[in-house]
């Protein structure tokens, strides 16, 4: 007979860590709970790839926890308890079981964080909270580097890092003289070198599609539930991570600002997703691909393996730590004063403009887009038509396999909308169709002239952009990395800016029509 269960824990979607201290020893007093709730398929509107991606990993792993002998709860999306808060299923397995102690890992996201920091201090033991034991820093570290209002500079984070664990060094230098390689990896893809076809793990999930819109829940994107592409399990996630670095890494830093017509992935590694959930961990992957470098100096170039490390180890715990700074006031920040909504091609692709059409129906389509199409394509479009910042978070955190609002919301309200007002971004990221076209394939065939900033032809990024700056010029008055630019706007004629003014507010009123 097993014993009584004296401590419960909780597990969430995304702290799916088999190497977590947890763990280490089975404990028959130590129930696991895992629960596919419909609070958190639906506090957004998620493709369905999303949906798919988190209630398979999660039943994986809940499989691993079985199979290595641990005791585990696990309530599915069409269970009756997935209709509850979690803290009431937490409530009625506490008493279900007698249990008197309650634990859980850190959330990675305010809302489930103050949820269950509030049914924690319910009851009549308070529960305990320990790390996640995944990321290379802890919650509140960054907030420590930059006390106060010191600004939040990403470069200075991105070296301290590097000294502290030691990565990419000659003694205390970066290895070869520079810390930072980004003037090398601005490349433009003009199809070659060839592209290895992306690993896919084609999976049929079609038993899980009924079961979740049985359920009642609603996504969005497309699905082929018959070959799902995504890793799902730990084994899956590694052997993502040895495709990347023996296949893709000796390229990926030239190319990794690129956009193709005809490659929705290029030499990117594609495992944010796995690396969110915390199938696998930042170090394992920077330990892997600083490896492969180390073993192939011949065929990977220092730029290329800085770039990926940069990726990782800089930005990807530099948001985090933004983001745990600056909440909750962080999410409502509009500096921009931007209202409008998004338009319906956001759910469609159906625009006229290329480089948006490919963007976002490859994002429609594979739940997919690297950091530019969505900084520098989707983003820039969201922000130069003044679309609320609240709407494009909520299709960001929905439209994409990877996004949990920690990694999400900095790099969307501050990184591509500016909505924070300079605090992640020295300046916004803006630009006219002449980037697009300079890193992308995307303008050729297009309805419009990218070079055209007036007429029924002309590039609609272009008249958006200069009246975006003349919009908010007051608001840039004080910015010297603006200063150019609004030289430039201040130079138009009268009669130019009038009529670029005219046609973007056409586009503005209108989008879906362009």
């Amino acid at each position: 007979m097993a014993p009584p269960i004296r401590t419960v824990r909780l597990i969430l979607g995304d702290q799916l860590n088999i190497r977590h201290p947890w763990f280490a020893q089975v404990d028959d007093s130590v129930l696991y709970l895992m629960a596919e709730l419909h609070q958190e398929a639906g506090y957004v509107r998620h493709h369905w790839q999303k949906l798919l991606g988190f209630l398979l990993a999660m039943r994986q792993f809940a499989d691993t926890l079985r199979a290595a002998g641990h005791r585990l709860h696990y309530v599915r999306i069409g269970d009756a308890a997935s209709q509850l808060p979690l803290p009431e299923v937490l409530r009625q397995i506490l008493t279900e079981h007698g249990a008197a102690r309650f634990e859980y890992q850190q959330p990675d996201e305010y809302r489930l964080d103050q949820q269950l920091l509030l049914f924690s201090q319910s009851l009549p033991q308070p529960g305990e909270a320990c790390d996640s034991a995944h990321f290379y820093t802890r919650r509140d570290e960054l907030a420590a580097c930059f006390p106060g209002d010191t600004p939040l500079l990403m470069e200075r984070f991105y070296r301290r890092m590097r000294r502290t664990h030691g990565i990419l060094l000659d003694g205390a230098a970066p290895l070869g003289g520079r810390w930072n390689f980004d003037h090398d990896n601005r490349k433009k893809y003009k199809g070659t070198p060839p592209v290895p076809p992306a690993l896919s793990f084609a999976r049929d999930v079609s038993a899980l599609l009924a079961e979740i819109t049985t359920a009642g829940v609603s996504g969005f994107g497309q699905i082929d539930a018959t070959a799902f592409p995504w890793p799902a399990n730990r084994d899956e996630a590694l052997a993502q991570l040895a495709y990347f670095c023996q296949h893709l890494l000796s390229h990926f830093g030239e190319y990794q600002d690129a956009l193709h017509s005809e490659q929705a992935f290029l030499f990117h590694s594609r495992l944010s997703f796995a690396l969110n959930l915390k199938l696998i961990s930042p170090a394992e992957v920077i330990n892997a691909a600083v490896a492969q470098f180390q073993q192939q100096p011949a065929q990977i170039s220092l730029a290329q393996i800085e770039g990926f490390v940069r990726q990782i180890l800089g930005w990807r715990e530099y948001v985090r730590g933004v983001y745990w700074k600056a909440m909750p006031e962080y999410s409502q920040l509009n500096q921009l004063d931007n209202h409008h909504p998004l338009p319906q091609m956001f759910w469609t692709g159906h625009t006229r403009m290329r480089c948006l059409h490919l963007a976002l129906t490859q994002s429609l389509r594979h739940a997919y887009a690297h950091h530019i199409q969505r900084l520098m394509v989707i983003g820039n479009f969201a922000l130069l038509s003044q679309r609320h910042p609240d709407a494009v978070d909520a299709w960001y955190l929905g439209v994409y396999i990877d996004a949990i609002e920690w990694v999400e919301l900095p790099n969307t309200r501050g990184m591509s909308q500016y909505a924070d007002g300079g605090l992640l971004a020295s300046k916004p990221y803006v630009s006219s169709g002449s980037y697009i076209n300079k890193m992308s394939n995307y303008c050729a065939g297009c309805a419009y002239q990218v070079k055209a900033r007036t007429g029924h032809d002309a590039c609609p990024f272009n008249s958006l952009y200069w009246r975006f700056l003349d919009d908010k010029k007051a608001h840039f008055a004080g910015n010297p990395r603006m200063a150019m630019m609004l030289k430039l706007l201040a130079d138009l004629p009268a009669d130019e800016l009038a009529a670029i003014r005219a046609r973007a507010g056409e586009i503005m009123a209108d989008p879906d029509r362009f």
